[in-house]
């Protein structure tokens, strides 16, 4: 069975390729093509996925992975600065699409708990879809990102409380017995989780960084680990992937574990989309495909404008407030899950799960497209949008992102030393990113806004922000990084000034050529000193003595400065 498994695997990843091409020749989200791709092997057309199950659970695992990095990308810092509008858009959205779903489904000649299932099932959106579509764009920093990102774990918090009171109907101990017991649960974990981050987790991250592959190892073992307890203790596997993420995310290393883990989470994200669309029914659709239409355009534009007022009346910009609401344009597989409740337990028929199913994937596919071409979309419609924006306004500048400076520095030790010598009174300017973790360590007690990677890794620097950075400077003098390093700068910001180091004369032609500002000799550099101390002192011994006490007392401070890093 084993081999079959592989085959159709195999197979399946192959009709995604041929599908996917096709949708990137047409410039049409890659997610798009997963999905028909699923609909494709289904037992509707070619009929090739016969271990649905097994291919259902690789693609949990993509899941599990993705909702790990969203809580890798939720710095503490981000609730600082998003928490307010994130609760009160994502509660006010829900409260909202609950009651216009619920009058529309009246409207179509529903029943009353039919009714309140499918507007239950219209409010909540797709944490999975989102976080791949912002991540794809590199917009998780951006502010409309963050904000997004804050309300979608809101909605996925209530959707765990309405999961739970609709399994408590088959339940035959109280639903405040059921409370009592998961807030305790939850109290337990997050205290358990707590005192192991507070003296111990600290300790394990710093050993297992000076390993790439064991901090990849050890992130895996984190992140499955805390997915397992969770579902052992009845709640859901991804929310304890979200909060294994959001733990590491206070530590320095969270941009290479980052990098390592996104591949994996890319192969695995793809079965996941895969089975999405092997799911699909269509034996009834013709008694449900009108009322599916209509509630799928209110889901597409009536969540939209809903979260354009809510952050409009806030006082953000008409462009955060589009941007953020076309994320919420399509249902989640929340809202699947609670479907199959309803069916589970009597609620619903087979004809209103299918249709729930339909209206997920009109409303992901219209959305998919929202989001990749959001900034098109706007540019036809800026004074139309005007009456979402008060004359007041939060904007993106209002916003620091942490993961850009006005200065970044690639290495710190060696000649970095001297470079954080002369900037020790401007660290708000800088990033420093280094491969040594405990030289970050220090430098983040110390007040630097620095992060722990490896400057060859590509994953990394597509993380970082260079459009706003004026100069950056690269310590490693390897004449590969350091090419790796020119090309992707040059390719978000044209007018940076970039310094690095070369030994040989043909490696610094090879970095002029590659688009370096200057490239730094250390031995030219040297002997050019001494032959201009020479020439300006002649045989003053005193003059000598007087170099030589500065430059001693340069060394000692740079030895102070990383007294611990060694």
């Amino acid at each position: 069975m084993a081999l079959d498994v592989f085959i159709e695997v195999s197979l399946v990843i192959f009709i995604a390729f041929l599908i996917s091409l096709v949708m990137r020749m047409l410039k049409q989200p890659l997610i798009i093509g997963y999905i028909l791709t699923g609909i494709l092997v289904s037992p509707y057309f070619l009929n090739i996925v016969r271990f649905e199950e097994s291919i259902s659970t690789l693609g949990h695992y993509g899941v599990t992975i993705l909702l790990f990095m969203v809580g890798i990308s939720l710095n503490p810092g981000y609730f600082k600065e998003i928490g307010k509008i994130s609760v009160i858009t994502g509660l006010g959205q829900i409260i909202f699409t609950f009651s216009i779903g619920f009058l529309i489904s009246i409207f179509l000649g529903y029943s009353l708990i039919e009714s309140m299932y499918i507007s239950i099932a219209l409010t909540f959106s797709s944490t999975i879809i989102i976080m791949k579509l912002i991540s794809d764009k590199g917009d998780i920093d951006k502010l409309y990102g963050k904000i997004s990102i804050g309300f979608l774990i809101v909605q996925d918090i209530v959707a765990m409380a309405i999961l739970v009171l609709i399994s408590a109907f088959n339940v035959q101990s109280g639903a405040g017995e059921l409370l009592f017991l998961i807030i305790s649960k939850i109290v337990l974990i997050l205290t358990a989780i707590y005192l192991f981050t507070k003296y111990a987790l600290s300790n394990f991250i710093s050993y297992a960084s000076k390993n790439q592959e064991f901090l990849f190892l050890f992130s895996l073992m984190w992140c499955f680990t805390l997915a397992s307890v969770f579902h052992l203790l009845g709640f859901s596997s991804e929310i304890g992937a979200l909060i294994a993420g959001i733990v590491l995310a206070i530590f320095p290393e969270r941009y290479e574990i980052a990098s390592k883990v996104r591949p994996l989470r890319d192969f695995f994200l793809i079965l996941f989309f895969v089975v999405l669309g092997v799911q699909m029914t269509f034996e009834t659709s013709g008694y449900f495909i009108i009322p599916a239409i209509i509630l799928s355009i209110f889901v597409l534009f009536g969540n939209p404008i809903i979260v354009m007022v809510l952050m409009g009346a806030f006082g953000y910009t008409k462009k955060t407030g589009f941007l953020a609401g076309l994320t919420v344009a399509q249902i989640s597989e929340f809202s699947l899950i609670i479907a199959s409740l309803g069916l589970r337990n009597g609620h619903l028929s087979q004809e209103i799960v299918s249709m729930i199913t339909i209206i997920s994937i009109m409303t992901i596919a219209g959305s998919s497209y929202f989001i990749t071409y959001s900034e098109r979309i706007y540019s036809l419609l800026p004074n139309y949008l005007s009456i979402f924006e008060k004359k007041t306004k939060i904007s993106e500048k209002d916003f620091k992102n942490k993961n850009t400076g006005e200065i970044i520095l690639f290495g710190a030790d060696r000649t970095g030393k001297n470079i954080l010598n002369v900037i020790e009174n401007s660290k708000e300017r800088f990033l420093i990113v280094d491969y040594n973790p405990k030289i970050i360590k220090d430098l983040s007690k110390r007040g630097y806004n620095s992060i722990y990677g490896d400057a060859s890794n590509l994953e990394l620097l597509n993380e970082l922000n260079f459009k706003e950075s004026k100069m950056l400077i690269s310590t490693i003098s390897d004449i590969e990084t350091d090419v790796l390093l020119i090309k992707t700068i040059l390719k978000s910001n044209k007018n940076a000034i970039i310094i690095v180091i070369a030994h040989k004369i043909e490696d610094a032609i090879k970095l002029y050529e590659e688009g370096a500002s200057y490239v730094i000799m250390p031995h030219f550099l040297g002997s050019i000193h001494a032959s201009l101390m020479i020439q300006k002192y002649g045989l003053n011994i005193e003059e000598f003595l007087k170099e030589k006490s500065n430059h001693m007392e340069s060394l000692k401070k740079s030895q102070e400065l990383f007294r611990h890093t060694k």
